[in-house]
């Protein structure tokens, strides 16, 4: 039997941001499509992902212009078009060997073998340092693992390399949320906003903690 004691989690927790200094001021680092709260004991956890189904790309696309199409959005479906856009942007693999780490690693995952799929994420990140969806997918598996304090970790690196990334943000709140640090969820919640004002359910638990951390307007 493994004993948890949250104290001494959210302590790591706190090392490990403070421990980072990214511009802004706190610590902005996986993916994000859909949020969720917290899950139970035994619910298989679920940080935000990229669609299934992605359009193909130009490498060279240039993803400022995409991010300001992203703000720019007249309506919901124009936003994920957009959205998709630069998800495929993010996906695509540096090398073919960085490819086919990736694929093993997602048939790992569906087979439930966490640690082997990890262990690929680790041959890519070494592979290629610079590729940012290792590093989210990686981030993501720690999560689910509730091994908040590496998934932090690998947060921290993919923003280091694409600031912007909303899933990153977006994981981030729901990191801080689970751990009960509702000051910082709320800050990443509107970082990630920010970037993509079309993100789903977001706004709803921005204005719940908004409530929870300011109060309500008089």
């Amino acid at each position: 039997m493994v004993v948890r004691f949250p104290f001494a989690r959210t302590l790591c927790l706190v090392l490990v941001l403070g421990a980072t200094s990214l511009a802004p001021a706190f610590v902005a680092p996986a993916l994000a499509q859909q949020i969720e709260p917290p899950s139970p004991p035994g619910k298989q956890k679920k940080l935000p992902e990229a669609p299934s189904k992605l359009p193909k790309v130009d490498r060279s696309k240039n993803l400022d212009f995409l991010f300001g199409a992203l703000k720019a959005a007249p309506d919901e479906a124009s936003a994920k078009h957009v959205e998709a856009r630069i998800w495929a942007i993010w996906l695509q693999t540096p090398s073919d060997t960085a490819s086919l780490l990736m694929a093993r690693a997602k048939t790992a995952v569906d087979a439930q073998k966490i640690e082997v799929a990890i262990k690929l994420l680790d041959s890519v990140i070494k592979l290629r340092p610079d590729y940012i969806e290792a590093w989210n997918r990686r981030a993501t598996l720690y999560y689910m693992q509730n091994d908040y304090a590496r998934s932090l970790a690998d947060i921290r690196e993919v923003l280091i390399r694409e600031p912007r990334h909303f899933g990153a943000l977006a994981g981030l709140g729901m990191i801080m949320q689970e751990v009960g640090d509702e000051k910082r969820a709320l800050e990443a919640y509107r970082k990630a906003l920010a970037v993509n004002p079309h993100l789903e359910k977001i706004p709803d638990q921005v204005k719940a903690l908004t409530e929870k951390v300011e109060g309500r307007d008089i």
